[in-house]
């Protein structure tokens, strides 16, 4: 058996960045059921930096991960780009434009930005230019190398099989059994899984399957400088990437926790729907994928300790990665029983104690 202060069950972005914060403290052990960390969410995620979008506390998370982002180098510019059509509720974008710096466009300042976008489509656009592409490998690995120079196990093919307490937390996989003083439950859509072995309630994380197509460049232009772009009926957006665009149908669809993949009738919808606000059709699907978002029921994460010795870091969804830093610096904190920097009203809303 191998013991540690910790033991962080998950090897995604919430679980390695948190090893990352807590191994220099406390003996760390890292769990990841796949043959290699960050398989699911993390490694599948077209990442944005954009602290105008979702939930006041998620927009917050945002900024609070900012200046470390910006420490690590992973961002990079890119803004993004709403737009409003003629028949559609404006609730999302007038909420965009009350944000600091947002931009209210004309359509033809919009196409200016990406001309194949077509006039009769939308009727006005909202400009975010603060949001940034994430250099997600660059960041994912970040975290696990600093976890590894400060001592922690990194295990994979660990799937959890069974987990009791005793004098201590026991956690059997076919890669050994661990033992702790304390489990973090990181493992994403398979979160409550996790918790009902340890015989915690589950907090009802429903993972939401999201898919994407990888096209060539619309009419083979440069689209290196475009925006990210939105329905801000938040139905379908793109974003380019490596020279390619990526084209979601924005789809949330409850399902299983699973190794996603996507639907194809969703994907033709989504790109249905995104041919319908452009000039050039697409050609062909050069490559899709599915990854999992998972929310708890209130859509927002879970920080902190749910039982004697648990601890949840789960319920990130599609934020996981932009807020990576401010809540493994909470979770680090929280841990070591320290004061968080995090206002204690947010620190409050992300506690599991508000489910109980």
């Amino acid at each position: 058996m191998t013991h540690s202060d910790i033991l962080i069950i998950g090897g995604g972005i919430a679980g390695g960045s948190l090893a990352a914060k807590i191994a220099p403290h406390r003996s760390t052990t890292l769990l990841e059921a796949e043959a290699n960390f960050g398989t699911h969410s993390t490694g599948r995620s077209a990442a944005l930096w954009e602290p105008f979008y979702g939930l006041d506390i998620i927009r917050k998370l945002c900024w609070a991960s900012e200046a470390e982002l910006i420490t690590r180098d992973v961002l990079s510019p890119r803004g993004i780009l709403y737009l409003q059509e003629a028949d559609r509720p404006r609730d999302t974008f007038e909420d965009i434009l009350k944000q600091p710096g947002a931009q209210h466009l004309d359509v033809a300042a919009a196409q200016a930005m990406i001309p194949i976008l077509r006039a009769d489509a939308f009727v006005e656009a909202a400009y975010g230019p603060k949001a940034q592409d994430i250099d997600v490998d660059k960041l994912f690995q970040s975290f696990l190398k600093e976890a590894r120079a400060a001592g922690a196990m990194l295990v994979t093919n660990a799937r959890v099989t069974a987990i009791r307490h005793e004098a201590h937390w026991i956690v059997d996989t076919p890669a050994g059994t661990f033992t702790a003083n304390t489990i973090v439950n990181a493992a994403g859509a398979w979160a409550d899984q996790v918790a009902t072995l340890a015989g915690i309630t589950p907090l009802g994380i429903q993972p939401l399957r999201r898919s994407m197509a990888r096209i060539p460049a619309p009419g083979g232009h440069d689209i290196s400088r475009w925006p990210m772009v939105v329905s801000a009926a938040e139905d379908w957006y793109a974003k380019p990437d490596a020279g390619k665009l990526l084209v979601s149908p924005a789809d949330e669809d409850p399902v299983a926790p699973m190794d996603a993949w996507p639907d194809d009738m969703v994907l033709a919808e989504g790109i249905a729907r995104y041919e319908a606000f452009v000039s050039e059709p697409v050609t062909r699907v050069e490559h899709s994928w599915a990854g999992l978002r998972s929310f708890p029921p209130d859509r927002t994460p879970a920080i902190g300790f749910g039982g004697e010795g648990f601890f949840w870091c789960a319920g990130q969804g599609g934020y996981g990665i932009e807020t990576s830093c401010a809540l493994s610096d909470l979770g680090a904190a929280l841990l070591q029983g320290e004061a968080p920097s995090l206002d204690p009203a947010i620190v409050a809303a992300l506690s599991p104690a508000r489910f109980a």
